[in-house]
Parts: C-alpha cells; sequence; structure tokens
C-alpha cells in the first residue's frame, strides 16, 4: 500500500457517531492526498448549495502520502469545505507537527459533519476515538485550548492539538484553524466551519510508523531531494531571512501592497517591517516537523506596550497585512498583533485586508466615527487597529459588519463601498501585486479559492526565479507582460494543485524538479506514476474543484480582479503597470478546457476520467 492508509475517520457531531471508510487506491492514486482527495470525497457526498454553516458542510482534514515520511517539507495538513467568507470551494494549507500523527494513528484524513448541541473535541489516540466535551475550553484562546488539552491527555508521547479560538466561535468569515500555537490553516474560514460545528479541537496521538512503497529507492531520492531543496537558493534565502525577505524584494518589485493597493512604493515601512528589522526581534529560526529550511522566526518584545513573551513570529503576509497595507511601521506592534491573531484565530491576510478596506472608507466618508461608536480607522494608526482586530473577534460594534470579510461588509455599507473591496470570489487578495507580474493576476482570477499566491507557483515562475523545463516553463518570462502568462498559469496551477494533494510545501517544490516530485510520489506510495501521469493527476484535481465552483454558481463573471489592482500606481517599481486581463483570459479558458462562460466542458471532465462530476454539471 506504500505511505497511503486507505482509510479516512467519519465523524458526525449531530448523531456524535464515528466509523471508518475505506478509500480505494484508484481514487488515491487518481486524487493523491490533501485537499484533491478532499475535493472529489466533497463532490460525492455534499450537496453545492449546502450552508456554509449548516450541518450538511463537512469539514475535512487530510493528510498527503508524504505525511510521516522524511521528505523535506511534506509533513503538512490541508482543511476543505464550503467557505463561509466565499459561497465557493474553501481550502488551506498548513505546516506543524500534527500530520504525521494522523497517519500514525492509522487515517490519511478526518470528515467531521453534522453539528454537536454542544461544544466538545475530538480525540484520536491511536485506534481510540471519543468525541469528548468541551465546555469549559470554548471561549479561550488558542493558545490556552492548546496548553490545556496537552496537560489532560497523558502519555509518554505528547499529543498534537488543531484548535480553534474566539474567531471561529463567534464565526468570524475570515477565522482560521490552527495546529499548536504556530501553525495556522488560515484562509477561506474554515475556523468558523469548525465553530459552527460546536468543535473546538481536534487531538491526536498516533505511534504507527510509515513506511514507503519503494524503501530502498526511496532512501536515494530522498536524498538527493533533500540536498537541492536545503542547497537551494529560496531556501537559504529563506533560512536566512525567514518569510520577510520578500519585503526587501517585494518593495524593489512593487510588490508590495499599500495603503489598500492605491499606492506603489512602500518606502520606509519596507524598511521597518523587512527582514533585517524582524531579526532584531527574533530569538530563533524554526521548522516544520521534517523541513530542512526553517523559515519561520521565534520572537519577543521584552517590554514596553506592545510586550509579547517568546513565541511565533509573524509571516510576510502578516507583516504586509498589517504594515504597508494600513500605512503602519511599528513592527512591535505589528508582532503583538500577530500573537493576537493567532490568539484568536483569525487569517491575518483576510483581517488585515479588511481593516485596510475600512479605512479606505472612513478615509472616503463612507464609515464615520458615529458609525464606530466614536472611535476612528485612520491609517497607521496603531490604536485605531488593535481595538477593530478585538471589536471584529468578539463582533462588538462596526467589528460585527467587519467579521464578515470585506466583500460581505461592503454590501452592509452601501453606497460606492464595493470599488474599494480588493477580492476575488470574495477572498481579500494575498500580499502581492498582479501589477508587478501579470500572471499573478491570472492566476489570482481563475485561483478556486479566491485571491491567492499559494495556489499556484505563478509568482516563482514569472519572476524568473525557478524554471521547470521538464513541464515546458524555461524562463525568460517579462513579469510585467501578458505574453507567455498561459502557458505559465495553466501548468503552475496544475503543479500547486499536486502541491497541495501531496501535501508539499512550495517553498522545498520550488528547489525541486518535476521529476523529482514524480520520483517522491512513485516511492512513498508504490504507485508507478510516470510524468505524464502525474501532471494529468494535477489537472484533474484542479479541474476538479472548478466544477465544484461552478455547481455553487461561479463563473467567468467572477474571474476578475478588483478595481484597486486594475487602477494604475503612479510610483513603486510597477507603476504604470495594469494586468491585461482581457487578453489572458482569451486564451486562457480554451487553454483550460473551459467554455466560454467559464464552465469546464463535459468533454474536457469525460477525458479526466471525471465522468461523475460531468454528469452533475
Amino acid at each position: 500500500m506504500g505511505t497511503h492508509r486507505g482509510k479516512i475517520l467519519d465523524v458526525d457531531l449531530s448523531s456524535g457517531t464515528v466509523k471508518t471508510t475505506t478509500i480505494d487506491d484508484d481514487t488515491l492514486r487518481k486524487y493523491i492526498g490533501g485537499s484533491g482527495l478532499a475535493a472529489k470525497l466533497f463532490l460525492d457526498r455534499v450537496p453545492p448549495d449546502v450552508d456554509p454553516l449548516g450541518e450538511k458542510n463537512i469539514f475535512f482534514v487530510m493528510t498527503g502520502p508524504l505525511a510521516g515520511t522524511t521528505t523535506p517539507a511534506g509533513n503538512r495538513w490541508t482543511v476543505s469545505f464550503k467557505s463561509p467568507l466565499t459561497g465557493a470551494w474553501g481550502e488551506a494549507c498548513s505546516g506543524g507537527n500534527v500530520a504525521p500523527e494522523i497517519k500514525g494513528a492509522g487515517y490519511d484524513g478526518i470528515a467531521v459533519s453534522g453539528v454537536s448541541s454542544k461544544p466538545v473535541y475530538l480525540l484520536i489516540d491511536d485506534d481510540k476515538v471519543e468525541i469528548r466535551d468541551a465546555s469549559d475550553l470554548w471561549g479561550k484562546d488558542v493558545y490556552e485550548t492548546t496548553d490545556i488539552l496537552k496537560g489532560k491527555i497523558e502519555g509518554t508521547k505528547k499529543v498534537k492539538v488543531i484548535s480553534i479560538g474566539p474567531a471561529g466561535e463567534n464565526l468570524v468569515k475570515f477565522a482560521s484553524v490552527h495546529n499548536d500555537k504556530a501553525d495556522a490553516a488560515a484562509r477561506t474560514g474554515g475556523g468558523a466551519v469548525m465553530g459552527s460545528k460546536k468543535l473546538k479541537a481536534i487531538v491526536v496521538r498516533g505511534t504507527g510508523k510509515v513506511e514507503p512503497g519503494k524503501p530502498d529507492e526511496y532512501k536515494e531520492v530522498r536524498k538527493a531531494v533533500f540536498d537541492k531543496v536545503n542547497d537551494g537558493m529560496i531556501s537559504m534565502a529563506l533560512r536566512a531571512q525567514g518569510t520577510a525577505m520578500g519585503m526587501g524584494v517585494g518593495a524593489m518589485l512593487g510588490d508590495v501592497p499599500t495603503k489598500n493597493w492605491t499606492v506603489g512604493d512602500p518606502g520606509e515601512i519596507a524598511k521597518k517591517t523587512d527582514g533585517d528589522a524582524l531579526a532584531a526581534l527574533t530569538t530563533k529560526n524554526h521548522a516544520c516537523t521534517g523541513c530542512p529550511i526553517a523559515s519561520k522566526r521565534v520572537v519577543k518584545v521584552a517590554e514596553g506596550p506592545y510586550k509579547i513573551d517568546e513565541g511565533p513570529g509573524p509571516e510576510y503576509e502578516t507583516l504586509a497585512a498589517f504594515g504597508a497595507m494600513l500605512m503602519h511601521d511599528n513592527l512591535e506592534a505589528i508582532l503583538k498583533i500577530n500573537e493576537l491573531c493567532n490568539r484568536y484565530g483569525v487569517d491575518t491576510i483576510s483581517c488585515g485586508g479588511t481593516i485596510a478596506f475600512a479605512m479606505e472608507c472612513f478615509d472616503k466618508g463612507l464609515i464615520t466615527t458615529s458609525d464606530l461608536d466614536g472611535g476612528q480607522l485612520r491609517w497607521g494608526n496603531t490604536d485605531d487597529i488593535m481595538a477593530m482586530l478585538d471589536m471584529i473577534v468578539f463582533r462588538k460594534g462596526f467589528g460585527d459588519v467587519l467579521a464578515e470579510g470585506s466583500r460581505g461588509a461592503a454590501q452592509k455599507i452601501g453606497k460606492n463601498a464595493s470599488d474599494y473591496v480588493v477580492t476575488v470570489k470574495g477572498l481579500e487578495a494575498a500580499m502581492h501585486d498582479p501589477r508587478a507580474g501579470h500572471g499573478l493576476g491570472l492566476s489570482y482570477a481563475t485561483s478556486n479559492r479566491g485571491a491567492c499566491h499559494v495556489e499556484s507557483s505563478t509568482l516563482y515562475i514569472e519572476q524568473n526565479w525557478v524554471t521547470l523545463p521538464e513541464v515546458g516553463l524555461t524562463g525568460g518570462y517579462d513579469a510585467k507582460s501578458a505574453d507567455r502568462k498561459v502557458e505559465v498559469v495553466v501548468t503552475a496551477q496544475n503543479l500547486g494543485s499536486l502541491c497541495n494533494a501531496m501535501v508539499l510545501c512550495e517553498f522545498a517544490a520550488n528547489g525541486m524538479t518535476v521529476d523529482d516530485q514524480v520520483d517522491i510520489m512513485r516511492t512513498t506510495t508504490g504507485f508507478d506514476y510516470d510524468l505524464k501521469e502525474f501532471m494529468e493527476a494535477g489537472e484533474r484535481i484542479w479541474l476538479l474543484k472548478r466544477g465544484l465552483n461552478n455547481l455553487m454558481g461561479i463563473t467567468s463573471k467572477d474571474d476578475c480582479l478588483p478595481k484597486n489592482i486594475m487602477t494604475a500606481v503612479q510610483d513603486g517599481g510597477a507603476a504604470g503597470s495594469v494586468p491585461d486581463m482581457d487578453k489572458m483570459l482569451k486564451e486562457y479558458y480554451p487553454a483550460r478546457g473551459l467554455d466560454a462562460n467559464g464552465r469546464v466542458t463535459k468533454e474536457k471532465l469525460t477525458s479526466l476520467g471525471l465522468s461523475d462530476l460531468a454528469a452533475k454539471m
């Protein structure tokens, strides 16, 4: 069988029952794991018009075939569901330490349906599974919940914890899901789905061993791949400065969104929040299980109003979302905000983007001090930012409006507030600017979960940091041009789908060739993949998610970039640059197997073995 367990743990919180479902080899081979396998199970089990916060929505926690092995950066996990933020396909991916435990307990993943009548947590202790009362944990933050559960469940091998904070309990539409304290599956509102089910946490301990399907060959492949990942240029930069290294590079390229995407050059804000600045508050590096890169930062603020104990530091996305996006340059305050978001269980990208939207509305007079109960939303004002974060998490005052996300908030504010919303399909855009890379704009517009930079490797490829000649991506791209971008985006999206199915960190994947990934898959799973079958699996998974979105009402009208991104900025590295979306989309749809309305053609689905989806279309 290789590294697949061939089993899913099914938990029905309405009835309080648990059972094990077998997944056949053909399904595992075609959909791999992670969000790929989750999408297949979603298609089979969940009606597309399901209420995202209702009992029929299923919350999938999935590992990939690399979990439990020594593959560099392969011990990751995903969550998938219908998103309460977007009303479309939702998924998020995280590192951390829980994936090997789920696999060690004998499961490829967990599927949670129903709604509990009271707060509960799920305990998986090898083959013992229990639904336990969590009433004493409801209202506690992620850090408190993690510490209590780890202290409560004894054993020589410590448990690992997935949990939500108050934001998830209060159904904030962009609430996140956390593994222990540092690692978040943050995007698209999985925390709210857990909260709606009254599921406070999942606690896992798995002692089983995971053996590669071709162990001798795997050892050789793994060593070669490990050396490439360890010694790669991107890995070395991440090891040196963490993801904050993107701030300095991004500022030069015009890639750092500033003042709700209306300014091109972050100026001094970038310097005050970049990798060098963060290094002064960093105590050590940290890595997910089995990762040689160690891009995470552990930080500490020793004194002052933003004092925090040593703990998980912010990634680039958080530094940008609560920095340049808000014209905010107080790094110590950003570290404190990062800790609060971890404790509360909040997606920092959507939260920062939503506050930036609200600040522009306040600037334009669409939101007043009266709406804010005497408060304000001033650019760069730490007190205003922190007050609004608290109001959002606990749905107090105007925070109740912003807890719906910027698109939902704009609908409640009315007037022309939607002009200042920066989302695709309702998901706030990640902190990379498509005006600095037009292929990224196409990738944002067509991404299955909304404006996302990690659902494909487009960012790295079109900036010529990565070339993959074995799949036709040979480099030499002009980032600020629409030319040749369809070939980049289609292939990069298929590769992104594979990363989220294996589940492999994109940073590690960028240090490998695609042939390396095929070899890793072949030797771990025991399935005799070749390059053609591997890439076909990526295409199948991407189109499956697109088809699910079509069933949920997504069409070509949703494949567009917001007004603020489609307006040229006057300064910075991307001054005067706007993606030619019409040209790229016109080429993209036929290349993707989509019709003019953005729906997957039945012929394309049938050719990839998705006849069950074709029948529903």
